[in-house]
């Protein structure tokens, strides 16, 4: 009797076990995810990761701080005037003057004081020799902006010198900011006074010269560059950082090696996409937030070496840290291809670093794995139940469509085992509600789809009180949901991105968005 009092009583205690564990496991579609706040990054100065600064106010020495050459015959007048770089000649002068090294994923700031008579101002990239140079530069005559122009020499030689100038019956007058953005094969310049940078130039450049070449960030250097034809020219400031670009997209967070969320110094960590202007000119970026407020901090860049002589400016990377081998790793897609389309196709690369690539200007080695074709947005985490590594990604079977594959290696011998779905899936990511992995995509159907980990069935739709769509824009959008540990005022965090593109850019133009942050509160 006692036998089965004892057996009746462990089968009691299991049958409320298992009761009260699927009534503590939420639904993913019962979560309500409540904005709290949006913001756009447009070149923000508090988040710009300085490189190189000329700031006259500070000069002492001008001659060794910051040398000035002189590229004609008559030499034009350089010094500093009531902390303002004063350039100044009565005859045709060409004049350059050091103010730092070269990033070709870097922004490069000038800020003007004023200018009068006919001329030019912009940045030279250079070797010493002047071999090679790389001009951009804004025409003026007086305070009236004339044109906009590209001019590249190699071997002494000039290889191009044209236009670049876009919208520039919008734009007549020379405005106090010139912002020159590099984006490794391409550049947008802008003009800005007050409110948003305008768009007065852009231009691919990588069939004259490849400036992601690490002869050439190695080699040159900056100059401000100012041609003057009688005249005079006056400059507060010129600077050289790694900014936030004018739009910010592709957030994933940083985990580690089995898909928990990164959790460091108190903050969470992400990676997202720098926005430029097409395909292949986004950077990625890594950022971090304290997940109880919204002080999204920029903390660095990642570029990727596949020994080839060239770093790569690819995204929609997922970067993991693999604590059994104490190794930075990811998957990473190679959007670069686009710069040289008939030479290299798009796939998915493995990316690895023995040091740690959050901070500042980092370059993680890649290595291609056999994934080959329009795929991307990889998520991968390690299921040591399974003891398989899985990869959540989409694939273009007539629009993206979610998969999942596994392997017994993170970076080789991937072979699917569920999807494609049915639905449109952009921004694919494993996340854990609960004490379960389920499988999220953003579509074009105005809605975030959630599946069941590893299968991929359906399991809903994500719910939000506002999401970061409206009835016109795209829906195509990164859900990006964290689970929190206890001891937080709310359960889930998520990160999301708008899909609205910058104003003024010519041809394609991808260069969303704003970022969103949503508070998750399960009602159980």
């Amino acid at each position: 009797m006692k036998i089965m009092n004892y057996v009746f009583l462990s089968i009691l205690l299991l049958a409320t076990a298992v009761n009260h564990a699927a009534l503590s496991q939420p639904s993913p579609d019962k979560i309500n995810f409540i904005r709290q706040g949006v913001q756009r990054m447009i070149f923000d100065e508090d988040q710009s990761i300085p490189l190189a600064k000329l700031e006259p106010a500070n000069i002492v020495g001008l001659s060794a701080m910051h040398p000035v050459s002189n590229y004609s015959t008559e030499h034009a007048d350089v010094s500093i005037h009531e902390d303002k770089l004063l350039i100044k000649s009565d005859k045709e002068t060409q004049t350059g003057i050091w103010f730092g090294g070269f990033n070709p994923f870097a922004t490069y700031t000038i800020e003007l004081a004023s200018t009068s008579g006919e001329g030019e101002i912009g940045i030279e990239f250079s070797d010493a020799s002047k071999k090679e140079q790389f001009f951009i530069k804004v025409e003026f005559n007086d305070s009236l902006l004339t044109g906009v122009k590209l001019k590249v020499l190699k071997d002494f030689k000039v290889v191009v010198d044209q236009s670049i100038a876009v919208n520039l019956a919008e734009h007549k007058k020379i405005e106090s900011k010139i912002i020159l953005q590099l984006l490794g094969s391409g550049l947008v310049l802008y003009m800005q006074n007050t409110g948003l940078p305008k768009v007065i130039g852009q231009r691919n450049f990588n069939t004259y010269v490849d400036l992601r070449k690490k002869q050439y960030i190695q080699a040159f250097q900056s100059n401000l560059f100012v041609q003057l034809n009688g005249g005079r020219v006056q400059i507060k400031k010129a600077e050289m950082a790694l900014t936030t670009g004018v739009g910010l997209a592709d957030i994933r967070a940083i985990t580690y090696e089995n898909g928990d969320p990164m959790l460091d110094k108190g903050r969470l960590w992400y990676t997202m996409s720098i926005r430029g202007r097409a395909l292949p000119h986004h950077i990625q970026g890594v950022f971090s937030m304290n997940p109880t407020v919204f002080d999204i901090k920029f903390e660095g860049i990642i570029v990727f070496d596949r020994q080839d002589g060239i770093l790569r400016n690819e995204i929609a990377t997922h970067l993991f840290y693999d604590r059994k081998d104490k190794i930075w790793r990811g998957l990473t897609t190679g959007f670069s291809a686009y710069a040289y389309s008939d030479k290299e196709k798009k796939q998915l690369l493995a990316i690895e670093s023995e040091t740690d690539p959050r901070f500042g200007f980092s370059v993680m080695n890649a290595v291609p794995f056999g994934m080959v074709g329009d795929i991307e947005d990889p998520h991968i985490l390690y299921d040591s139940e399974a003891q398989k590594w899985r990869m959540l990604t989409c694939e273009n079977n007539n629009g993206y469509k979610a998969i999942v594959l596994e392997s017994e290696h993170w970076n080789k011998g991937y072979e699917k085992i569920a999807g494609p779905v049915d639905h449109n899936s952009t921004g694919t990511s494993i996340q854990k509600i609960g004490n379960k992995l389920y499988c999220f995509s953003g579509s074009s159907e105005r809605k975030i789809f959630i599946y069941t980990y590893p299968d991929l069935k359906e399991a809903g739709s994500l719910m939000m009180d506002l999401p970061p769509w409206d009835d016109k824009s795209g829906s195509r959008v990164w859900p990006n949901i964290v689970q929190l540990p206890n001891g937080y005022p709310f359960q889930y965090v998520a990160l999301m991105m708008d899909r609205f593109n910058y104003p003024g850019m010519q041809g394609s133009n991808w260069t969303y968005g704003a970022i969103y942050l949503y508070h998750g509160f399960d009602d159980k």
